[in-house]
């Protein structure tokens, strides 16, 4: 197990050492434990809410080939630790406040509070966007009329009575966009409405994307999971995963260093658990774990959606992933052993 692991170990180790510096040039002693006891809490914080995107990543990276499942490990790791935790709340916050990357940058070490005021204050526009995105991947994953295993059948099997409808799932989130701007002001609104359609159109052009990269593939119900479209479907699923990692990562420091280090750790250890779930087949061998990640992707959507108006506690968001994972897997255990089976 250790060889998946050993170099978000050593990832670990390296941010732990840079946060030490930083802790002790800003406070001493005391500076390095507070320093270094945020980082953990974030990088504990992160796993927790992104536990679910490892499940749903590893059934979109078992059909990539190998080429791309590395590209993933490097260049992915790039996108995800420099690109989402340390670029996105930049350009969040040169976007709000109208700066220049620059300054954004500047404002985060000199006027730490007026920067994460502005993070904040995007907030409505990133919950839009990112519970469109993920809804829509949640409902495409129940929205199948070729689906044969169905978990919490009750509802599953009458989803996919109605996936024959044609975009269905887009009115359904449509509608959730609306119900949600009915509760915010006339400005907020908008935002949400506007950026959950961006939301829905950033899926439509991915899936797109799948479509004309690999038109000529046998497995056409997989299009967007090899190559360059699955590589690009994994980054954006990844980003709007991320979201709430980012914006919840401000009640615990809103300096942009420590952030980056804590949430960084996280997003690393998500990338390894990715990999072990691909090549120990776990999702073979629980066959209702799938479904538990889908559930919790269509959970954590509602939760980044209803979260532009009410606040809804980061340890809510993780625990209520976690426990529709583990139930899944419960439920995958105890069908096993019914059935006498390992898969």
């Amino acid at each position: 197990m250790l060889k998946y692991y050993w170099g978000s170990i050593l990832f670990t180790v390296v941010c732990l050492a840079i946060g030490a510096v930083y802790g002790y040039s800003v406070g001493g002693v005391e500076g390095v434990l507070s320093v270094l006891w945020i980082i953990f809490v974030l990088s504990i914080l992160e796993v927790s809410l992104s536990f679910d995107n490892a499940v749903v990543n590893a059934t979109v990276l078992k059909d990539m080939d190998l080429i791309w499942r590395k590209r993933f490990l490097t260049w992915g790791i790039i996108i995800a630790v420099f690109g989402m935790r340390i670029v996105f709340p930049l350009a969040v916050v040169a976007i709000a406040g109208q700066l220049n990357p620059i300054e954004a940058l500047r404002l985060s070490v000199t006027e730490p509070e007026r920067y994460e005021e502005l993070v904040t204050g995007a907030k409505v526009g990133i919950s839009g966007f990112g519970g469109a995105f993920l809804a829509m991947v949640g409902l495409k994953f129940f929205f199948d009329a070729d689906k044969q295993v169905h978990w919490i059948g009750f509802i599953e099997r009458r989803l996919a009575k109605i996936a024959t409808v044609q975009a269905v799932e887009i009115g359904i989130v449509l509608l959730a966009l609306y119900g949600v701007s009915k509760l915010l002001s006339p400005a907020d609104a908008y935002t949400m409405v506007v950026s959950g359609i961006f939301g829905i159109l950033t899926y439509i052009g991915v899936e797109a994307m799948g479509s004309g990269l690999e038109a000529s593939s046998e497995q056409v119900n997989a299009v967007h999971r090899s190559g360059f479209a699955g590589f690009m479907y994994l980054q954006v699923l990844d980003a709007s995963f991320s979201f709430d990692g980012v914006i919840g990562a401000f009640a615990l420091s809103n300096n942009l260093v420590i952030i980056g280090l804590g949430l960084g750790i996280g997003a690393i250890f998500v990338r390894s658990m990715t990999i072990h779930l691909v090549d120990k087949g776990t999702l073979t061998e629980f066959r209702f774990l799938e479904h538990g990640a889908f559930w919790a992707i269509l959970a954590l959507a509602a939760i980044m959606l209803m979260g532009a108006h009410y606040h809804i506690p980061e340890v809510f968001t993780g625990l209520i992933g976690a426990i529709l994972i583990g139930l899944s897997w419960w439920w995958s255990v105890r069908h096993n052993k019914r059935h006498g089976t390992h898969g």
